[in-house]
């Protein structure tokens, strides 16, 4: 087990710049999920902590060892890729110990990492078959075995569940968290799925752009976001995001919707404040805001419905079954106790501690109607605002399109060269390296 530490990682193809100096420290023993939208650059840091790409700026350490220079094989990573490659004539036995043979270990040694690897991971029964006649999840399962025969300091996933069908990604979620708590090997994982990051992950890291948007603990990361990108990628459904203004320490928005805003931190009048109010926190209540629902989805254990508020959609999820219909009327109400207050122009979150000081881009509006003020017309100059700013302000995108068609290239290569297989050709630790209590790892 190792440290893994980056410090001001930077990478660029020709004039994109794909990381913009990621500064991330993984504890010894900590599962660390990297989660973004395709293109942050989440899969790229990945690939470079193995070795698999070159860094343009910054350092890379493992275990308190400089690794910029150092080729995959001497790294003592392992890494579990998204397409599994697997050798189709090759047993399953023989892809888990084919690292180890081209190390030059002996038979014997190979025979029992492997055993070891399929009775952790229930493939005893299959060491003998070929991978076409496998399922996904167990392709999977022999793609891990190979990783864990090789004893590494460090695992990396890039996306590794995202070939298999819903049912068993959540087995194969289950299965690789229990494999991390009964390892304890430091893990980097990486994954568009923010509900693969929250269910398995000590720590996430959310990207956005190339740059770290925040770091915490997954509750923390739920529970006070420190900006709408962050609020809006983590939890499912998403986030409701209804733009409206502070006044007498309330925040008014459409449909004469009024919260409590003290934990806003604005004594004044503030304009352009976007108020955040996930799905699961409102309540229907008789003295709520009246909406009309469009939309009713029944799951069994939860009820889906879409609503409108005066051209605003919002999103609500309950618990309790209801007999409700399109076109019908409800009356909601946020629970005052999870409310978030973020900057339109910005995206920042009001009130939330000083921040990290990691760069971040300002968010695009989110795109709802921004209620008028009593006494107030669209040209009026509201309180609170300076002159020439103009109302809902859209932050400009700038490298993301760029960026993710240039990620969307970089795994294609002309002369044929296949990473996953040179990869492989890693010599593995050595196996008398000990854990910490002496005991053989």
């Amino acid at each position: 087990m190792a440290e893994v530490n980056l410090r001001d990682v930077r990478k660029a193809y020709g004039t994109v710049q794909v990381l913009r100096g990621i500064d991330v420290d993984v504890a010894d023993g900590e599962f660390v999920a990297l989660v973004g939208p395709s293109g942050c650059g989440k899969s790229t840091l990945l690939r470079m902590i193995a070795g698999l790409e070159d860094i343009a700026q910054g350092e890379i350490r493992i275990d308190d060892r400089l690794v910029n220079n150092v080729p995959p094989k001497q790294r003592d990573v392992a890494m579990v890729f998204q397409n599994y490659a697997l050798y189709p004539h090759m047993t399953v036995a023989r892809n888990m110990g084919f690292s180890l043979k081209l190390a030059g270990r002996p038979q014997k040694e190979i025979d029992e990492r492997v055993a070891a690897a399929a009775a952790i991971l229930d493939l005893s029964a299959l060491l003998d078959r070929y991978p076409r006649q496998l399922s996904g999840g167990q392709r999977q399962r022999v793609a891990m075995g190979r990783a864990i025969v090789r004893d590494p300091q460090v695992f990396l996933f890039d996306e590794p569940l995202s070939n298999l069908d819903a049912k068993l990604r959540v087995q194969m979620r289950a299965e690789i968290k229990a494999l991390h708590q009964r390892l304890r090997t430091t893990t980097v994982y990486v994954t568009h799925d923010q509900v693969e990051a929250m269910t398995m992950a000590d720590k996430i890291v959310v990207m956005r752009d190339g740059h770290v948007e925040q770091i915490g603990a997954p509750l923390d990361l739920y529970d006070h976001p420190q900006n709408m990108f962050v609020a809006g990628f983590i939890g499912s459904p998403a986030m409701n995001f209804i733009k409206g203004w502070i006044e007498d320490g309330q925040f008014h928005g459409p449909g004469n919707i009024i919260a409590p805003a003290k934990d806003a931190g604005v004594d004044s009048m503030l304009d352009g404040v976007v108020l955040g109010i996930r799905p699961e926190h409102l309540l229907l209540d008789p003295a709520g805001v009246e909406a009309t629902v469009t939309v009713v989805e029944q799951t069994g254990s939860e009820t889906y419905l879409l609503l409108d508020i005066d051209g605003q959609r919002i999103n609500y999820l309950g618990r309790e079954r209801v007999a409700i219909g399109p076109g019908d009327k409800v009356r909601i109400m946020p629970d005052p106790a999870r409310l978030h207050f973020f900057d339109e122009k910005t995206g920042q979150r009001l009130g939330a501690p000083a921040s990290s000081g990691l760069p971040s881009a300002s968010l695009p509006s989110p795109g709802l109607p921004s209620p008028e003020k009593p006494g107030t017309g669209r040209g009026s100059s509201p309180h609170g605002r300076k002159a020439g700013q103009e109302p809902g302000a859209r932050a400009r995108a700038g490298l993301g399109s760029a960026a993710a068609r240039v990620l969307s290239l970089v795994g294609i290569r002309a002369d044929g060269y296949r990473p996953e297989l040179h990869y492989m050709r890693g010599s593995g630790p050595a196996s008398t390296r000990t854990r910490g209590g002496g005991e053989p790892r």
